[in-house]
């Protein structure tokens, strides 16, 4: 059916779209990626991340790279692959965040020079990242994809749940394009599909399968909140904020699991 081929093809274009705008992978304009409603691909994109590093982690594992290099070059990649676009959000934000007039804030956040916060926020994140993947001595692979994917689910939700601060900016429109409830329930299916997957590669440990759920729920979640606390809203900036704080602490949680 012809509508049938658009819709697939409109969904292609937008995936490519998403893939465009959160990695640096090169997208040829000859396939017309679409930048309408990427945000709901956002946690699909993490988990495709996620898995190419796992691939590398366990790759450099049978070269017998030693462990702590070995994270250390994993997110190093994982920061190369997204362009440093999140972690940039990183630290607009928490320079943003450290200027006691909130009506200053936002100007702060604009400035394309970094501060002295704004460093420190962006090392303890790499730092803790690095010093948790390092701590996985199981399933890294797997805890990788989780990781990543709730990062960016915690986006889809702030960008769904929290008002936009700015007219215009970086992550306006995904604010301006968002569908409720369909992108937060769209962008949840692939963890619950990879959740799936563990159990069925693991059936003994439900548990552990369950608290990464209601962990990726309430961490991506609570820190979007956070935010939207601290500036009664969210910017582009936050937005890479959530990603990184939610993987870091996910990751954080899940070293004394595996």
């Amino acid at each position: 059916m012809p509508s049938a081929k658009i819709f697939i093809k409109e969904q292609i274009q937008s995936f490519l779209g998403a893939v465009s705008f959160y990695t640096i992978i090169p997208i040829s304009t000859t396939w017309n990626p679409n930048y309408y409603r990427i945000a709901r691909w956002s946690s699909w994109i993490g988990i495709l991340l996620g898995s190419f590093l796992g691939i590398l982690d366990i790759i450099l594992a049978q070269l017998s790279w030693p462990n702590l290099t070995r994270s250390g070059l994993i997110v190093a990649i994982w920061l190369y692959l997204t362009g440093g676009l999140h972690l940039d959000g990183v630290i607009d934000t928490a320079d943003g965040l450290a200027v006691t007039d909130p009506k200053r804030r936002l100007e702060v956040m604009q400035d394309s020079h970094s501060g002295a916060f704004g460093v420190m926020a962006g090392v303890i994140v790499l730092l803790l990242k690095t010093l948790a993947v390092s701590d996985l001595t199981s399933d890294r692979y797997f805890v990788l994809m989780a990781a990543a994917g709730w990062g960016r689910w915690g986006q889809t939700i702030a960008i769904a749940f929290y008002p936009y601060l700015k007219p215009t900016g970086k992550g306006a429109f995904h604010k301006q394009n968002i569908r409720l409830p369909q992108d937060v329930w769209f962008g949840l299916l692939p963890l619950l599909g990879l959740s799936i997957s563990y159990q069925f590669f693991h059936p003994t440990q439900w548990t552990v399968n369950l608290l990464m759920i209601v962990l990726g729920l309430t961490i991506s979640y609570l820190t979007g909140f956070w935010f939207n606390c601290q500036l009664r809203g969210h910017t582009g900036d936050t937005y890479g904020a959530v990603v990184e704080w939610t993987e870091v602490i996910y990751l954080c949680c899940l070293t004394r699991f595996f």
